[in-house]
Order: C-alpha cells, then structure tokens, then sequence
C-alpha cells in the first residue's frame, strides 16, 4: 500500500481545505510529521484511517456516527469530506468520504441531516481517465478491507502505530499475538482445520452417545422386561465398559426369565386339569336341576288343566253349532246380495223418474220407451236447420273480412301518398351521400400509396437512432478490448523479462554433476544459480504469450464488429435522412390518421348505394300497391250485395226452425235432453223390476237351507255363524289345550324325570362358584405363562437389539478415539502435546520467528548490536505456548521477556519489530506491501546516538522502495529531517505546511 495525496476539507482542526502530497515527502524516504501540541497531527492520521474504513481509531470517534469528525471552525455551507489517492494490491484508487452533514436549511430556517456519502474511483492508466466503481458504503469497505487484508484496528496497529501503540504487540500474550498474525499471513486454512476436527470429535463424540444411549435404552427396556431380575450399572452414554456390562445383565436376565417359564408352564397344567373337573360337576348339578324344576313344572300344568276341563268343552259345542251353520252361509250371502241390489235398482228408478216432467210421472216403462222414440224423430228433422245457421254465420264472417280489408286498403293508400310526396327530397339525399363516398375512396388510395414509403422511412430513421447507439457501445468494447491487449502484452512482456533475468537458475536446474554446461562447457557446478521466490518459467510466459493473444483477437474481433456497424449506421442514415425520429413517428401518424378517417367514410359507399336502390324498389312497390288497392275496392261492391241477399233468405228459413227459442242449436239441444232422459228412465224401471223378482227368489232359497241345517228359523242359522277371526280364535283355543295336555303326559311319563324328582334338592350356585374359582386360578396360571413366554421373546429380541448395536458401534468407537486424538493435538488440549501449541499457534510461531528474525537485523543496529529479538516456544502461566518474544542481551548473554525493556529500548524493540513484520508480510506471498508507515512520538526517549542508529536505519527502507512518517515533538528531528509537513494551528482553524526533501 503507497499514499500519494491526501484532501481534507473541514475535518477536525482544519477548518478549510488542505492537502498532502505524499509522493512528494517520500521521495527522501523518510518524512517529519510535527506540529504544536493540540494543532492537529494525529488528525492527518485520522484523515487516512477515516478515508479507508469510514471511522478513525479509538475513542476519537465519539458518537453520531462520524458527524463530530467535523471542524468547528468550518463555514456553514462547507461539507466535510476526505479524499485519499493510493496505490493498493497494484490498483491506483481514490476514496472520497464525507461523514453525516447536519447543514442550513436551503428555504426557511433551521438545519436538515444530509447522509454520508462515499465515492471509490480507479484510474485507468490507458484511458487516462478515472473510473467510477461503488458507491455503496458496504461494498467499497468491503473491497479496501478485503485488498488491505487487514482491519481498522490492525491497519492502526501495524501501519499508523499512534503514539507507541505498537509496543501493545510487544508486550502481548499468545492470543493477541495469534489473532494479528493469522490475520496477516492469512492462516485460516489452519484454523479451519482445527474446527474441521474439533466438529468431527464433536459429531463422532455425538454419535458414539447416542449409539449409548440407545444401548441402555434397551437395556432399560430389558430390566423393565425382566423386572427384578436384571440389575443396570450406573454408566452414563460414552462411558467405556458399558457395552460388556450392558450384554452380561442381558445374559443373567434372559436365564432367570427361561427359570420362570418352566414354572409357569407346569403351575398352567394343574389348572387346566382342575377347571376341566369343576366344569364337569357343574354341569351335572346344572342338569339334575333342570330335571326337578322340569317334573314340578309338568305338574303345575296338569293342575291348571284340571281347572280349565269345563271352559273346553263348552268352546267345542259351539265350535260344532258354527260348522253347521257354515251349510246356510250362501243362501244368507245370496239373500244379502238380492236385496242390496234391489236397493240400488229402486233409487236409480227414482232418481230417473224425478228429472222428467210430471206428465210422465205415472209411466210404465213401455210408456216411457215410446216417448223416447218420438223425441228422437223429431230431432232428426232439424238437420237442414242446422246447415243453414252454420252459413249464415260463415256469410256474417266474410262480411266482417270485406269491411276489414277495406279499412286496411284505405290505410294503405294514405301511407303510400304521405312517402310518394317525399320521394324526391330523400332520392336527392341518398345520391348526395354516394358521392360524397366516392370522393373519399379515391382519397383513400392516394394516401395508401403514400404510406408504405413513410413508414419505411421510419424504420430506417430507428435502426439509424438504434446502430448509432450500437456504434457507441462497439467503440466502448473496441477500447476496453485494445487496453485488455495492451495490459496482457505488457504482462506477458514483463514476465518474459524476469525470465530473462532468472535464466540461469532455469538452466542451472538442469545441471549435472560431471555433464558439461550448456552456457561455458564447465564440467563441475560448485555454485549453480538458484530459483528466487517469483520465478518465471517458460509456462508461465507462454500462458501469458496465450493471454495476449487471445486478448489481441478478441480486439480485432470488436474492431470488425464497429466496422459493420458503422456500415450499417451509414445506409440507414442515408435512408432515414437527417429527420428526427420522433418528426416522421409524427408524420406517419398523421397520415396513419388521414388514411383512416379516409377509408372509413369510403367504407360507407356501398351502403349509400344499397340504401338508394332499396329507396327505388320502395317507390315502385308502394306504386303498385296503391293501383292494386284500387281495383280491389271496386270489386267488394259487388260481392257485397250477393252476401246481402243470400243472408236474408237463410234468415227466414231459420225464424220457421227455431219456435220459441233462440237458434237452431238450442232447440236440438233441448230435444237430445229430453230423449237421454227418457231413455235412462225406461231402462232404470225395467231393472227395478227385475231385482224384486230375484229378491224373492232368494228368500225362499234361505228358509230351505235353514231348515235343512236344523236351525228353527234364519235368524238363528245366521246367530250360530262365526266370523273367520272368531273361528280361528276359537279353533286355536282348542289347540292350545290338547297340546298342552299331551306335553304334560308326556314329561311325567319320562323316567330320568321322575328319577331326578327323587334325588336331593340341586345346589347349582355352589357348583358355579366352585367353577368361576377354577377359571379364575386357570387365568392366572395361563396369564402368568404368556407373560413369562413374552418376557422370554422380549428379552431376547432386545438382547440380539443391543448385540447389534454394539457391533455397529465399534467402528464408530475407533473413529471417534483416532479423531479425538488428532483434534487434541491440534487444539493443544492433548497430553502428547507438551507445550500446548495449537496447529495455527504452531504455523505463526514459523511466521513469528521470520518476523523476529527480520526484526533483529534493524534491532541490532539501532541497539549497537546488543540486543537480539528470539522466539520461544515456552509457555507461559497455564496458557499456552508457540508466540512467545524473547530478547536476548549480548552484553549480559542472558535472555529474558520483552516486558523487561525500558521505555526508549522498548520503542526502537518495537519499531523493529514493527519494520521487521512488514517485511515478512510484503515477502510473503500473497501477502500486503506495506510502503508507507507512520510512527507517532517515542523518539523523544531516546538518546543522540540511538536516534542517529534508528534513523539509519528507517532510512534504510528506501532500498525497498518504502516511506516512514515520524510524528514528534523532537526539535533535533526537525534538522535531521528535511522532507517536512508543517501542522501550525490558528483562531480560524488548522493549516499544513510542507516542505519537500
């Protein structure tokens, strides 16, 4: 990292704008940073920690997020801002920052809060020209930090180093120490590899425990299993051991549990054979009770028979007086039948006769039938009538139509004269509208010829707007292109240089001892060339060769591409003309308009001239219709009077038909009434007639029938009848008590029966209870045997479960001892690792001791060669050891902590400390190039020939092309030093002064 120039502008003392050309005080090497106390020259520091990470060290920033960096002695209207041109990681850069700015009101009083503002550029060497990449906060610290390598505190620690801070590192312990050099040198891989194994410990470590537990989860499930039987040690999951102790318990559980089923199984055998005798005896007792209850049953039945004997017989003399009078039963339905119909037949003979005049109230049927036949000849005798009537109303009808079709031509003749009248005035209209169509067609296709051009026109006049935009953005890549070729030719000139430079440790690599050499013919190599770190071979120049000219085509190829381009861009620019785009995008659609409005009134051509021959069929039709109209009224005169004299002769005919009544119809009407009733009058008296004879018939029919069954009379043949509800009540009745008669012989006629009646009383409850005892204990016993079977299977199940598991688990028991072991050894936590050196501690400790090494060639001179910085890998208290500073005193020979040191011995320690870091860290490869330091005060601690040897020494550093700026109060410095910058403070504020070498 190189500063060249520095712009502050009303930040902290400096109340304007100053600036600091760095490139101008390096140019010694060496450059003064002073000033009186409090005018502002930690704030120059501050100024280029603000402009890299957006903050300044410590305390310094206070609050409000960078709005207290501002001077007070600033104008209102000046916003503070930095501005740092550097060179970092090979990229030449300028940040601009400008923290919170609480400024005036633009309208009205008061003040608004701008937001902080940040600008990150690159210059391109090749445009010449600077390059704008960020403007996000976020993503312009994250690209300084990430080519910086390195964080605020670190950058203030190992590039500022304000005001001795770096003997911080000095007198750090291991931790602090590890933390800046990983940081540094860039040792995470290491790191990494340590939580790769710690993670792996923990994982294995992990399933190892829960391989365990699930191991004594089953054996939990096994003791709970075998109950008492099985005792569990007090291992937790990860402890050795627990395996084998955890399959013994299982073996002495699964032996106990098989003891237990022999017993169970003889205890269910003894048992079952004692429930099988209960079960017999109860049944027994069971039997010999249903017997006894039987016989006392059978002779309680034969008891209420006795009583019942007089109700049975009485039931079968009537059941025998109901089938004799069966016998009767269809003369009485005949009887019942004759005179039901006779009934009926005697109303409708009245209902009849009551519909008819009075006249023929005493009428036999004869009678009746004769008036029937004269009514209906005389109905025959109106059916002239009738056709008459019927054409009187069809001559009504027709004249009705005559009248109506007069009223209809008369309105037809007026509307035909009210359109004639205005024929003329809407034919002139309608020829108007078709000119007027016609007109608009042909303009129609004079502006269709005219659009096709226009709009090809435009589209030229767009591609031209569009390949001119292409054409600028061809020549952006055409110039990014050529400077890719330029910086991959230059890279690959570069390296084809330092290949040259390191030839001969590429040709001494091929050397042999004996063999002569390619260059001088020597036979023996005492002191061959040596590849430097960096070395050039000829894959590196030939890849970089190929770089070039694959960036060297890819420009020729853009450089083809603008040429077409451009070639396009000139034909359609002589196409589209110098007219804007947006005046022929006007212009067509303008036309586009016209053209349409145009084509849609010639649209409206043909329908003017469909419309004016529909007028012209209309006036001829509406022509015709009037004369038509005319003939027909001259010829519904005559009609008329022939339907006038056809009407009066049918009405006289008619008068004569009709008598008293109104019409024809009405006195047809009458005379079919009168026949119908007349007819249903006869018929109904012939039928009553009849049903009394049969009556009659029936009645002597039932006195024989009755007689015969030996009833007195009818009535009582008809009383002794049973219903079949009744009959078959009675029947059951009788049924029931025969059957009942013969079960209840037949149960005393049993002879285990009657022998069960002689034997003691029964006691069936104390046989069930003695057999509920023997099942109760049989379910115990079989309960007891399926428990010790299952106990049995589970037992064995889980053993084989947990043999399983523990087979399973050896591998993983192995893997989890080798990885804990290596995770120890690299965390330091193990007891083969006597110093208790982490793998990172163990690669810094490597790094830790270039740095001292480097640092003690710049401590020796400026210590007169007394003191020598070591590293030590000892450990210190109960932490751990690797980072260690030692130094050792060439006068005393003695070697002792870097705490010891006094204030001016641990200043100039700590600088070259400081140097001797900055080249480990520059020769490392990818590592940071630190080329401009800054020391701020500790000089004042030293004497006159230690400040002569120190500043030999920082002198020194321009052999490696690098920068120190001393900040001190140190008035012989300023003589010493000619390369100055001046910080003299005012009323007004802070100014900077500088003076060059």
């Amino acid at each position: 990292m190189r500063l060249h120039r520095l712009t502050l502008t009303a930040f902290g003392p400096f109340g304007g704008t100053q600036t600091v050309d760095f490139d101008d005080l390096s140019g010694a090497g060496l450059f003064l940073l002073h000033g009186q106390t409090g005018a502002g020259k930690t704030s120059v520091l501050d100024a280029v920690c603000y402009a890299l990470y957006g903050s300044v060290p410590g305390a310094r920033q206070g609050g409000g997020q960078g709005t207290t960096l501002r001077s007070d002695h600033a104008a209102p209207a000046t916003r503070t801002e930095v501005t740092l041109d550097l060179t970092v990681a090979g990229r030449h850069l300028e940040v601009t920052r400008q923290p919170p700015w609480e400024r005036p009101k633009k309208r009205g009083t008061g003040t608004t809060l701008d937001k902080a503002q940040t600008w990150l550029r690159e210059y391109d060497a090749t445009a010449g020209a600077w390059k704008d990449l960020s403007r996000s906060h976020q993503e312009i610290g994250e690209e300084i930090t990430q080519l910086l390598g390195m964080s605020r505190e670190q950058f203030c620690q190992v590039v500022l180093l304000p005001q001795g801070d770096f003997a911080r590192f000095l007198r750090a312990d291991a931790e602090a120490r590890g933390k800046l050099l990983g940081r540094l040198f860039d040792t995470r891989r290491f790191a990494d590899v340590e939580k790769r194994l710690a993670e792996r410990r923990r994982a294995t470590e992990a399933q190892v425990r829960d391989g365990d537990a699930e191991l004594l989860a089953d054996a939990h499930r096994m003791q709970q299993a075998a109950g008492d039987a099985m005792e569990l040690p007090s291992l937790a999951p990860g402890e050795p051991g627990l395996a084998e102790v955890v399959l013994s318990a299982a073996a002495v559980a699964r032996s106990t549990a098989r003891d237990q089923l022999t017993v169970a199984a003889h205890t269910l055998t003894a048992a079952e054979s004692a429930q099988a005798a209960a079960g017999r005896a109860l049944d027994d007792a069971r039997e010999l009770d249903r017997l006894q209850r039987r016989f006392a049953q059978a002779r309680e039945r034969a008891a209420s028979l006795e009583r019942g004997a007089e109700a049975y017989r009485a039931a079968q003399a009537l059941m025998e007086r109901a089938r004799k009078a069966e016998a009767v039963a269809p003369a009485l339905d005949l009887r019942e039948s004759s005179e039901a119909e006779h009934r009926r037949a005697a109303a409708a003979e009245a209902r009849a006769r009551a519909l008819l005049p009075e006249t023929f109230a005493d009428a036999g049927a004869a009678g009746l039938a004769s008036a029937a036949r004269r009514a209906a000849e005389e109905l025959g005798g109106l059916d002239s009538a009738r056709r008459a009537e019927r054409r009187l109303a069809e001559l009504l009808d027709e004249r009705s139509g005559l009248d109506r079709q007069e009223h209809a031509d008369a309105d037809l003749l007026q509307e035909a004269e009210a359109w004639l009248d205005g024929w003329e005035e809407t034919r002139t209209a309608l020829q108007a509208r078709v000119d007027s169509a016609q007109k608009d067609a042909a303009l129609a296709e004079q502006l269709a010829e005219r659009r096709e051009p226009a709009r090809q026109r435009l589209r030229a006049a767009r591609l031209r707007d569009q390949l001119a935009h292409d054409t600028d953005r061809a020549v952006e890549r055409v110039r990014t292109a050529q400077d890719e070729a330029l910086r991959a030719k230059q890279h690959w000139l570069d390296l084809k240089e330092q290949r040259l430079n390191g030839i001969a440790a590429e040709l001494a690599a091929h050397l042999t001892d004996g063999e002569p050499c390619a260059v001088c013919g020597a036979t023996e190599h005492p002191a061959p060339a040596r590849k430097v770190a960096g070395h050039v071979d000829r894959d590196a120049e030939e890849h970089a060769l190929a770089a070039y000219q694959r960036a060297d085509e890819q420009r020729a190829e853009d450089e083809r591409r603008l040429g077409v381009v451009r070639e396009a861009l000139a034909a359609a620019g002589a196409e589209a003309g110098d007219t804007p785009t947006d005046q022929l995008t006007q212009d067509v659609e303008e036309l586009e308009e016209r053209y349409t409005r145009a084509r849609s009134a010639a649209a409206e051509l043909h329908t003017a001239q469909e419309r004016l021959r529909q007028a012209g069929h209309e006036h001829e039709r509406r022509v015709a219709a009037r004369q038509e109209a005319a003939v027909r009224t001259a010829s519904r005169v005559g009609h008329r009077e022939r339907l006038d004299r056809e009407r009066t002769a049918l009405e006289e005919e008619l008068d004569r038909a009709r008598g008293s009544l109104d019409s024809v119809a009405a006195r047809a009407a009458q005379l079919e009434r009168r026949t119908a009733l007349l007819t249903d009058a006869a018929d109904a008296a012939r039928a009553a007639e009849d049903s009394a004879q049969r009556l009659k018939d029936a009645d002597a029919r039932l006195a024989d029938a009755a007689f015969r069954a030996g009833f007195e009379t009818p009535q009582a043949a008809a009383a002794a009848l049973l219903d079949n509800a009744a009959h078959r009540e009675l029947q059951h009745r009788l049924d029931a008590w025969q059957h009942e008669e013969a079960a209840v012989r037949a149960v005393l006629a049993e002879a285990d029966t009657a022998a069960a009646a002689r034997e003691p009383r029964a006691d069936p409850d104390a046989a069930q209870r003695t057999a509920d005892e023997a099942d109760r204990r049989l379910r115990a016993a079989a309960s007891a045997h399926d428990a010790a079977r299952r106990r049995c299977a589970e037992l064995d199940r889980l053993s084989a479960r947990a043999a399983a598991s523990v087979r399973r688990l050896a591998p993983l028991r192995e893997e989890y001892d080798r990885v804990a072991r290596m995770a120890g050894l690299a965390a330091g936590t193990s007891a083969d690792n006597e110093r208790r050196m982490r793998l990172e501690s163990y690669v810094l400790a490597a790094r830790l001791e270039q740095v001292a090494a480097a640092a003690t060639v710049r401590l020796r001179r400026m210590s007169s060669g007394r003191y020598t910085l070591v590293h030590s890998d000892d450990r210190t208290g109960r932490g751990r050891s690797g980072l260690g500073l030692h130094v050792v005193d060439a006068w005393t020979g003695r070697e002792r902590d870097t705490a010891t040191l006094s204030g001016g011995e641990t200043f100039f320690a700590s600088l070259a400390l400081a140097l001797g870091l900055a080249d480990v860290v520059t020769d490392e490869a990818g590592g940071v190039r630190l080329d401009t330091l800054f020391i701020d005060e500790g000089f004042g601690s030293l004497d006159d020939q230690t400040l002569d040897e120190v500043l030999d020494v920082l002198d020194s550093l321009r052999e490696r092309d690098r920068s120190v700026g001393i900040v001190s109060h140190v008035p012989d410095l300023r003589r010493r030093i000619h390369a100055q910058l001046e910080v003299v403070k005012g009323r007004s504020g802070s100014a900077l002064r500088q003076r060059g070498a």
